[in-house]
């Protein structure tokens, strides 16, 4: 006997600055942005790495070698609050 395990695919909302980070990177990073966003996290949100301190409630999911997408998750609503895609920690 299968059993299927459908997984629920979380929405994906961007913030006005994140939008702003966004505009800034090179048409390569946006592609793995968009990538890392449907393919991964909107999939599993728990796959970044849970933030502490002022960042508390919020994951972060390495962009490239310096920058973060920083992002909070919605569990009730299934929905995940891109806050930063541009982040480089203690800015």
């Amino acid at each position: 006997m299968k059993y299927s395990v459908e997984s629920v695919k979380y929405e994906i909302k961007i913030t006005k600055q994140a939008q702003k980070d966004i505009k800034s990177l090179s048409p390569k990073q946006k592609e793995k942005l968009k990538w890392i966003l449907s393919d991964l996290i909107s999939e599993d949100p728990y796959k970044g790495k849970k933030l502490l301190g002022e960042l508390t409630g919020n994951y972060s999911f390495r962009l490239n070698i310096r920058d973060r997408i920083i992002y909070s998750v919605d569990e009730k609503i299934k929905v995940i609050y891109v806050k930063r895609a541009r982040a480089h920690y203690g800015q």
